[in-house]
């Protein structure tokens, strides 16, 4: 597959991945610094500070490493050639009015799982994602607290690094039937219809973590197979999904609707709404038609 299918053409893939890896660590020294309660490094701000916005708690860490990866693309890239959505800068009136233009398009999640990481819990990743013409190109996750880097290039392979450079190629598992799926589940996400239709599947077990990313993460490992997003009062958003979503594809899964569409991004209010099913692609087309027809014998107007 060729280059410019997955960068600009003015942009050299390499030197961009040696950029995006330089910055993933970077971010993973300031949030393992605010974590321990320790002073973060590049003079963001010393302590921990949090404040509830209008999707959830918004710390020091997220406007840090929001800061910090921002600053990166801007300053180390070709940033004339594409747009920067990020969610911490999305959240202003003024910048929900503006509507990302350019093909391609930066994606990023500054921290995915906040909760997790106010918890202390090690779930939690950062999240960067470039798209071309509202479709993932390239997935980066970066969970701090295992050292783990994970990159997903559409048409060229996904695998993880260590901070080191040492690389491990990503291991789904061979379970295929439903009943034998591991299904990764939030553990601070609980609402009944998705519990409903988790009790028609049938899975044979449930994982809880945190962050989107986490999830992906852990089916990627071996240690999980499915994952699935039900839309409720509030829906997932771009910067959820876009990351783990190059990933996984690029490691030959699948993460689509339940009926079989594919994610678009870059739309007005950057919702990703309905029933979103991610997967090793083993089993994707079974347990996509499941979820599809017990949603429509409990609810039979809910849009998928």
């Amino acid at each position: 597959m060729s280059i410019d299918l997955v960068v600009p053409e003015n942009v050299e893939l390499t030197t961009l991945l040696d950029e995006l890896r330089k910055l993933s660590w970077s971010a993973a020294e300031v949030l393992m610094a605010y974590a321990r309660g320790q002073k973060p490094p590049y003079g963001y701000p010393e302590y921990l500070s949090v404040k509830d916005g209008g999707d959830g708690p918004v710390s020091a860490a997220d406007m840090a490493v929001n800061d910090l990866l921002i600053s990166g693309l801007q300053a180390n890239a070709s940033n004339d050639c594409w747009d920067i959505l990020s969610e911490e800068t999305s959240k202003g009136v003024k910048t929900r009015e503006i509507h990302h233009k350019k093909d391609w398009c930066w994606i990023i999640d500054p921290l995915d799982g906040t909760k997790d990481f106010l918890q202390r819990s090690e779930n939690y990743a950062v999240h960067i994602a470039l798209a071309y013409k509202k479709k993932p190109k390239i997935g980066i996750v970066l969970i701090p607290e295992r050292d783990e880097l994970w990159i997903g290039i559409k048409g060229n392979g996904a695998w993880c690094e260590d901070r080191n450079g040492t690389k491990k190629l990503f291991s789904f598992s061979n379970r295929k039937e439903i009943s034998e799926l591991i299904l990764v589940s939030s553990k601070n996400h609980n609402q009944s219809r998705l519990q409903n239709l988790l009790k028609r599947m049938c899975f044979s077990s449930t994982k809880q973590i945190g962050s989107v990313g986490c999830k992906i993460a852990s089916i990627l490992r071996g240690e999980s197979d499915v994952y699935i997003s039900l839309s409720g009062n509030t829906s997932p958003k771009d910067w959820d999904m876009a990351a783990p979503h190059a990933i996984i594809e690029a490691a030959g899964g699948a993460f689509t609707h339940a009926d079989g569409r594919t994610l678009s991004y870059q739309n007005p209010e950057y919702l990703q709404s309905g029933c979103l099913i991610a997967s090793h692609g083993k089993s994707h087309q079974c347990i996509c038609e499941k979820a599809k027809n017990s949603l429509f014998e409990d609810e039979p107007d809910y849009l998928i």
